[in-house]
């Protein structure tokens, strides 16, 4: 089974069979000017309340057929659902504007290809999922790449400091969720002593890389919880995770930015395109994180086929890895059947195609997997995997949060 899996994970077919004959298909990382996002002015608001409750299913999202009706959004429109908010970790917030420059609006936008099958969304049958236990897998590159959050959502690496998640894992569409404020991100890390010795580092760091689940539930829970925790290495009956184990190492978020247009008001619905958001986190990282690449079409990607890692909730402390094809597709978003369940939303889903330059295998993230959700199709609610694709608009964007400044944005 290792060596199947290992198989899937780091080999690509680059030709498909038609009529008989093998024929060699274009599987590469184009490069392309980017629309510039620049930021304009930028204003304090008042801090969230941060009382929403955590929801990893939506309901009432405009789905495929509701996205073929919706006009093609202006210049000033984009701008509006461009601008993003910013909430600091002492609970302060800020609104920037943005101006989109370079841009060429497309007269084709939110159409769809048509659906070839129709499948159970969730685990039904065979459960194609993967859990990476072998711990040569899960700290290296790509599982290495794959974090969690102290809400319960999945995120992916994109920068020393920064990951890239779902907006709806840290905010409901009118407040920001509940431990909001105080939200961390978990890294899996191998434990280990150096020659018997304790490892170094300060008492607060050994203390959250021992526990695998994050801190969940009312302040009074959380300060029982440290209590209990401290009478038991007071009695020195307390046990850490075993040596040569991964466990979580959790680091706090310094700043959250999320798009308004994911925020409710800009249409008065939540809009599933602007579902994604980025957490600069407090202290860097040494681990490799993968590259933004802008999201091809299902016709440019190897069988048609993405791939993630994320947190399932089924599988606790566990990191589990899946692969599907895409099914269907609009402007901003691909609608698959992997199977998953909660705990993945948020994960950063993937393709491996060709280097231009190297002539080599490269992975970059081309979507946010936005999880099980809920759409009025011809007046019947259906349900369907769905995924935010980076855009070159969300490209320069999540460009933007990382840098700081679009003159690192111009290709991609």
């Amino acid at each position: 089974m290792e060596n199947l899996l290992f198989w899937l994970i780091f080999s690509t077919p680059a030709w498909t069979i038609i009529g008989g004959s093998e024929t060699e298909q274009d599987f590469t990382w184009h490069l392309q000017k980017i629309p510039r996002v620049v930021s304009e002015r930028t204003f304090h608001l008042s801090s969230p309340k941060f009382e929403a409750d955590a929801k990893l299913v939506l309901n009432g999202i405009c789905g495929i057929e509701c996205q073929k009706e919706l006009p093609v959004p202006g210049l000033s429109e984009l701008e509006e659902s461009l601008s993003y908010e910013t909430v600091f970790e002492n609970g302060t917030r800020t609104l920037t504007q943005v101006n989109v420059q370079g841009l060429m609006l497309e007269p084709t936008q939110n159409t769809t290809r048509k659906i070839t099958s129709r499948r159970k969304r969730q685990v039904y049958g065979i459960d194609s999922r993967f859990s990476i236990l072998d711990k040569r897998f899960v700290t290296n590159f790509p599982f290495s790449t794959a974090v969690k959050l102290s809400t319960g959502c999945s995120g992916i690496l994109v920068s020393p400091n920064h990951v890239l998640t779902a907006a709806h894992c840290i905010h409901d569409g009118q407040d920001y969720v509940k431990g909001g404020k105080k939200l961390r991100v978990g890294l899996l890390k191998i434990r280990s002593k150096r020659n018997g010795k304790k490892p170094r580092g300060s008492k607060r760091s050994r203390r959250e890389a021992e526990y695998v689940d994050p801190p969940q539930g009312t302040q009074e829970e959380l300060n029982m919880r440290s209590k209990g925790r401290r009478r038991k290495k007071e009695s020195g009956k307390g046990q850490r995770g075993s040596e040569g184990n991964p466990s979580f190492q959790w680091t706090r978020v310094k700043a959250t930015h999320i798009p308004k247009g994911w925020v409710k008001g800009v249409s008065g619905n939540i809009a599933l395109d602007y579902d994604y958001a980025v957490l600069e986190l407090k202290r860097p990282h040494k681990k490799k994180y993968m590259e933004l690449g802008i999201s091809p079409t299902i016709k440019k990607m190897p069988g048609s086929m993405i791939h993630f890692s994320g947190f399932d909730s089924d599988r606790s402390g566990q990191l589990v890895y899946r692969f599907c094809s895409v099914s269907d597709e609009s402007n901003d978003l691909f609608y698959q059947y992997c199977d998953a369940e909660p705990g993945s939303t948020g994960s950063g889903i993937y393709l491996r195609l060709k280097d231009p330059d190297k002539k080599k295998w490269k992975r970059k993230i081309i979507a946010i997997y936005s999880g099980h959700q809920q759409m009025d199709v011809s007046g019947v609610q259906k349900d369907y995997n769905v995924a935010v694709r980076i855009t070159p608009l969300k490209y320069a964007q999540i460009c933007l949060w990382i840098h700081g400044n679009d003159a690192d944005c111009t290709h991609g």
